[in-house]
């Protein structure tokens, strides 16, 4: 049987009402067309977890797709507050935990490798541990010393965009690497999208850059664009004007539902929604072609 299945399959398939979601991507690759799908299909009670929330999340919350967040960072990246998310945060209508990065990945690694939890040197984030109980202290048993440890991530479903994959779900990112393979490792579920489903044989011919294998996946979805506003690298560039917009926008739930109901209801799909930006946005986030030098593996 094979992996490759729509985006709307996957998220009907593997994205359940109550679930812990993990969107993963640090910069870029961020599985906006997922989050949307998600809006469209009414999915509720999530517990939305990313180190960044993004964009992403401010319009999933917005939806009424979230009961709670956890995250090391809220913010429109190089923009300000994510207004939708703080404003939920304030009236108490959204259950949070906040961590530094390096606790939030660290609680993704724990996840990945099957252990409860794992240690982290003192951070000196004191008011950050003092907030989040789940910031606990034990003794090194070699040195006496204290250790700071947070609890396992563990997901119930992961979404990780790629660069390309095969349709087994082997996976390939390149440019900035965030926490994707901890991510799909951590979940107990996998939706895999990609800007291009490629054939086993170029996955092979290159595989340290194969960053996820298949058998973490379990569904591959072909996804172009699956990034905007955030990007791809070597496919295309971020959005900037978006992000700047989307402050405007979301700091009146009124212009948040009129632009929902637009641009994720009122389309069907990411293809629909790219078609929709049109021409003059393609051409403005299009990208120079940067080749890699080739590398020779050699026979064994």
């Amino acid at each position: 049987m094979t992996k490759l299945i729509s985006l709307s399959e996957a998220v009907n398939q593997y994205v359940h009402d109550g679930d812990m979601l993990y969107a993963a991507g640090f910069t870029h690759l961020i599985p906006f067309a997922a989050g949307h799908e998600i809006i469209r299909q009414a999915r509720k009670n999530l517990v939305l977890a990313r180190a960044t929330p993004d964009l992403i999340y401010d319009q999933m919350v917005a939806a009424g797709c979230a009961r709670k967040v956890i995250f090391s960072y809220m913010g429109n990246p190089g923009v300000g507050s994510l207004r939708y998310v703080r404003a939920e945060l304030e009236a108490g209508r959204l259950e949070w935990e906040e961590y530094s990065h390096f606790a939030m990945i660290t609680r993704l690694q724990a996840g990945a490798t099957g252990l409860p939890f794992m240690p982290m040197n003192l951070t000196g984030a004191d008011d950050l541990e003092k907030a989040n109980p789940l910031y606990r202290t034990v003794v090194d048993p070699y040195t006496g010393k204290p250790v700071v440890v947070v609890p396992a991530l563990t997901p119930d479903v992961a979404i990780v965009h790629v660069q390309r994959a095969d349709a087994d779900g082997n996976a390939q990112i390149w440019g900035i690497i965030g926490e994707q393979k901890e991510a799909a490792f951590a979940a107990r579920r996998v939706i895999l999208t990609a800007e291009e489903i490629v054939d086993e044989a170029i996955i092979r011919s290159d595989p340290n850059r194969t960053l996820i294998p298949g058998l973490v996946v379990d569904a591959v979805c072909h996804v172009p664009y699956c990034s905007h506003p955030s990007y791809t690298q070597g496919y295309y560039d971020r959005d900037n004007q978006f992000y700047l917009e989307w402050d405007k926008i979301s700091a009146s739930p009124e212009a948040v539902k009129a632009w929902l109901d637009e641009w994720v209801y009122g389309v069907n799909d990411r293809d629909e929604y790219w078609q929709k930006l049109g021409s003059e946005t393609h051409a403005r986030l299009a990208v120079d072609s940067r080749p890699s030098m080739t590398v020779d593996y050699g026979l064994y």
